[in-house]
């Protein structure tokens, strides 16, 4: 251990005295935390832990190397580098464990992630930006393993395009010249992780401003290193990314853990390249320690030896903190336990606050509660059965929110034939429980601002009288074009986006009139692909992260539904990430280029909208009106549309095509028959030539699976045509079924129906290759024909004999 520190010139050595000590107190702080945390999941008031104890000293040394306008994108053992922020207090800190449903008392989630998941606040509360230089930012954290890195590779490419690109280098809120640093933090054994692996390429690529902290406690739960990393050493496997003078790449740093002053330098090192240079860091922290293992679900005594655990006893970094101190004169032992005595007072102290805190409106909520059950026993013929719910109700000294109201709605069976004004009043609390409580678990899975793009009224494109027909590709371009000129903060990037303007063209020329860092190409890479657009959008900018086809969705689903789609609900509205992700696919030959995950997006993907326009004027609109707003969107672009013909708008960029509202592209009278996308176009000519049998077909495009219909407008056509069908091409039980279910039951579509309502999807197969493969496995003119000739010879065979 080092004995003689650099310490800045500035200070004296009482001032750094102060320093150190006052570091030394946070960590034992944090470290308090966490040990009596773990005793607060297990008597049963909290329902899960994982902390931050181990790894606190690095932890000191990269708080001070974090600037106001740095980012960090960790994981959920932070604690002590929040607390060094002023972003983390005793109180919040349990407040966090313990679920407290206010962003005041627990400022991560409210309640909506375990403790552990850090976050800071990015929004004002109409929803605009606030000054982000002037705070330290942490991009809230997600659990699932190294999904905070992708993220990290956009949030440090943000400081690239403000320190290149001249149009946005005036929004100062937002960044000074690139000067800002994304700071990653992750586990030894989550760098086995794809994840993990593809970030770190595609930051070497890109040369943007990332350090990269690995603590290596050498396991990942039970399994040790030699199990994870190959040569168990991650910056020795990483050894050939270390830059060079004729080749970009990494700094590499390594740096034991529980070396206070060692650890400070290598931080302040790292960030200073990162930051001057934009050149990517990794700083791989060894000899950690994991005093209390993993986390509350089990012993690490049961998995290491009890070498190891000596070894970590003796190398635990507060104890070398500590030691270290003692050895530099900062301070005497009989001091440090002064501090440490205080401290787990403090500690205790904070805990019982917040679980105060905690069960206050609890608690006054069940006496409410008791008052109205015991006043419902007294009018009631039961009162029997309903006074031994209030007292059991009664009976519980730290009631949480479901007992209390589990215990007013089995009350009110007790009298469902009874009529007083007792069970009024209880019913009526019950109601208004609900109103008050359940947003505090179910607010701002979108936007609820005014701006939200579900208020973005449509504008109808308009066309010259002699509007010339042109491939639908080239409609995409002109107004990607304007969306550029128009939106500075806008930029593209995706596989073969750049030079050659996307394989369908509809970034044609572009690159070369706006720039490699606003219209650039990516390697193959989905998941940082996404990533980058995740981080950059939450740095204020307007990223459009283009996936080649809608299968290669796959590659990057975890991180859209973990990170993206959960990110404004996760935060309580304090952060957003208006990411649109463009794609395309639908009706091409073969397994890989024409699948339809749309059933499971449509799942997995609540909290963004999913787009499915039927031509490229309705997807160009989709554009514009994503960036009106600042929300999240999926939208999908029809494979076989960009040579189709369509007229050229007059008013590019300005038309709006609205989200969650259907259109009728064709009325009729007999039927209604509702789809989108390319299968739309099949419907289409098939609503033709049922015209020629006599069957008059109504025909909706929904345009947004997410959101759908939001005016109910197909009702109203299938209480006119009382004969529903969903077409798509999905596999079955997909989305024509959402759609279905949405009709029948949220709609009540089935009060108007005279024939069963059906669906016809693709077969549950891929389609095999070849136009032949196309035909046989998705839904074609004639299986729309024939199938809607079915139900009409269902109910009137005479006119309409059976086909065959």
């Amino acid at each position: 251990m080092q004995t003689n520190p650099q310490t800045n010139g500035a200070l004296s050595f009482e001032d750094f005295k102060t320093e150190v000590l006052k570091d030394y107190t946070i960590a034992v702080t944090s470290r308090e935390c966490s040990l009596l945390g773990r005793r607060e999941v297990l008597t049963g008031k909290a329902k899960f832990g994982i902390f931050g104890d181990g790894k606190e000293v690095p932890q000191l040394a990269w708080a001070k190397a974090f600037q106001k306008g740095d980012w960090r994108s960790g994981y959920y053992r932070d604690q002590t580098f929040m607390m060094c922020n002023d972003q983390l207090n005793i109180e919040q800190f349990f407040a966090g464990l313990y679920a407290h449903t206010t962003i005041e008392a627990d400022p991560m989630s409210a309640g909506r992630q375990m403790g552990g998941h850090f976050m800071t606040h990015s929004l004002n509360e109409d929803g605009s930006w606030k000054n982000l230089t002037k705070q330290k930012n942490s991009s809230s954290d997600i659990s699932p393993t190294a999904g905070q890195m992708p993220r990290l590779l956009g949030l440090a490419q943000a400081s690239k395009i403000f320190r290149n690109v001249d149009e946005v280098k005036n929004h100062a809120q937002l960044s000074i010249n690139g000067n800002e640093v994304a700071w990653g933090t992750i586990g030894n054994a989550s760098t086995s992780e794809g994840l993990f692996w593809e970030t770190i390429n595609a930051a070497g690529v890109l040369q943007v401003p990332m350090v990269m902290c690995v603590w290596d406690d050498e396991y990942g739960i039970s399994v040790h290193a030699k199990h994870q990393t190959t040569k168990e050493d991650i910056s020795e496997v990483l050894s050939g990314f270390q830059r060079t003078e004729e080749k970009a790449g990494y700094e590499i740093f390594k740096v034991k853990g529980w070396d206070y002053p060692a650890l400070v330098e290598t931080f302040e090192k790292a960030g200073k390249i990162a930051r001057e240079e934009h050149v990517p860091v990794l700083i791989h922290v060894v000899e950690l320690t994991q005093p209390q293992g993993h986390s509350t679900s089990g012993s690490h005594e049961r998995y290491k030896s009890d070498e190891r655990l000596q070894w970590e006893r003796e190398f635990d970094c507060n104890v070398k903190m500590r030691e270290w101190l003692i050895e530099n004169n900062f301070a005497t032992d009989e001091e440090l336990s002064e501090i440490e005595k205080s401290i787990k007072k403090k500690v205790r102290e904070g805990k019982t606050k917040a679980w105060t805190a905690f069960l206050a409106d609890h608690k006054q909520e069940q006496k409410e509660a008791i008052t109205l059950i015991g006043n419902l026993a007294e009018s009631s013929q039961n009162k029997i059965f309903i006074e031994k719910i209030k007292e059991e109700l009664a009976e519980n000294k730290e009631p949480l929110r479901r007992d209390i109201i589990s215990k007013a709605r089995k009350a009110l069976r007790y009298v469902a034939a009874e009529n007083s004004s007792e069970k009024k009043q209880l019913q009526d609390w019950v109601n208004n429980f609900f109103e008050i409580v359940q947003p505090k678990f179910s607010s701002n899975l979108y936007s609820e601002l005014p701006s939200k793009a579900t208020n973005i009224s449509e504008v109808l494109p308009t066309y010259d009288d002699h509007a010339e027909e042109v491939d639908g590709r080239v409609i995409l371009r002109d107004n990607f074009d304007t969306i550029f000129s128009k939106h500075p903060e806008t930029l593209v990037f995706g596989e073969d986006s750049g030079a050659i303007g996307d394989v369908n063209q509809g970034l044609e020329g572009l690159q070369e009139k706006y720039g490699e860092f606003r219209v650039r190409d990516s390697g193959i890479r989905e998941a940082t692909i996404l990533g980058q657009g995740i981080g950059l959008a939450m740095r204020g900018l307007r990223p459009i992260a283009e996936i080649q086809y809608l299968d290669y969705i796959m590659y990057c689903l975890q991180i859209m539904t973990d990170d993206l789609a959960t990110l404004r609900y996760r935060t309580v509205g304090k952060q957003k990430a208006p990411l649109i992700v463009r794609t395309r696919g639908h009706r091409l030959e073969g397994i890989w280029h024409s699948g339809s995950q749309m059933g499971a997006l449509i799942n997995l993907l609540r909290g963004m909208y999913i787009l499915v326009p039927r031509n490229m004027t309705k997807a160009a609109g989709f554009y514009n009106t994503l960036l009106e707003s600042d929300e999240p969107a999926l939208l999908i672009e029809c494979l076989n549309g960009y040579r189709l013909k369509e007229k050229m708008p007059s008013n590019l960029g300005e038309f709006r095509t609205p989200i969650g509202v259907v259109e009728t592209v064709k009325e009729g009278s007999d039927i209604t028959l509702v789809s989108y996308g390319s299968t739309l176009r099949i419907v289409q000519e098939a609503a033709k030539e049922l015209q020629q049998v006599g069957i008059d077909a109504e025909v909706i495009d929904i345009q947004s699976l997410l959101p759908l219909d939001l005016h109910h407008d197909i009702v109203k056509s299938v209480q006119k045509t009382n004969r529903l069908l969903v077409i798509d091409e999905d596999m079955p039980g997909g989305a024509s079924s959402y759609i279905l279910e949405h009709i029948v039951n949220e709609q009540n579509g089935y009060r108007f129906l005279d024939s069963k309502p059906q669906t016809l999807t693709a077969q549950p197969h891929r389609p095999a290759y070849g136009t032949d493969g196309d035909y046989f496995s998705k839904p074609s003119t004639e299986d729309v024909f024939e199938k809607v000739y079915e139900m009409m010879h269902e109910s009137n065979p005479e006119d309409y004999p059976n086909l065959r």
